[in-house]
């Protein structure tokens, strides 16, 4: 099995889960024992001072906490955009060129000259093994290749069309889907 870590999950118009409606899911980990992601385009109205205060001021805008899926909602993922991502730095998993996980235990302080962002995520979206092969398989999401700055795009509610008409022929015309309209 190929890893799918670092790829984008773009909801398709017929995924009606209302957890994942018009989401965009960066995949942080992709193993035989299942995968993991983080919604990207679901903010909040919480500021992440508000929550991690030492990590407020390296939080990109909107410095808000983002609802990364509905597992364990209570925990937090950190993802974070190297400024050099050829640099080893403790606390920073890669999950893809300079995007990476941190660990929100660190100090903040410590990483703040190498990180150039950061975006928190409350809780996460998981699969079962074999379970989100069989979603892609099935229609339920495109698998797409993501550009580093997917995780920290100023709209975050724009994302899902934005990665769509990038795309180019009927997958930019999905783009302009309308939300309301039932497909079978």
């Amino acid at each position: 099995m190929e890893s799918l870590t670092g790829q984008l999950l773009v909801a398709a118009p017929a995924l009606k889960d209302p957890n994942f409606d018009r989401t965009v899911v960066l995949l942080v980990a992709h193993e035989p024992g299942g995968a993991l992601g983080v919604v990207l385009n679901r903010a909040t109205e919480v500021p992440v001072a508000d929550v991690l205060s030492s990590w407020g001021a390296l939080a990109g805008e909107p410095a808000v906490l983002f609802e990364g899926g509905p597992v364990q909602p209570e925990s937090a993922i950190c993802l974070a955009r190297m400024r050099t991502p050829t640099r080893r730095l403790k606390g920073f998993h890669q999950v893809s060129g300079a995007v990476g996980t941190v660990d929100l235990s660190a100090d903040p302080e410590r990483l703040r000259e190498s990180i150039a962002g950061i975006r928190v995520f409350a809780g996460y979206s998981g699969w079962s093994p074999g379970q989100l092969e069989d979603e892609i398989a099935g229609g339920s999401w495109f698998l797409l290749d993501g550009l580093p700055g997917d995780a920290f795009v100023n709209r975050p509610d724009d994302l899902w069309s934005m990665v769509l008409r990038r795309q180019g022929g009927m997958m930019a015309a999905m783009a302009h889907f309308p939300p309301d309209v039932a497909v079978n």
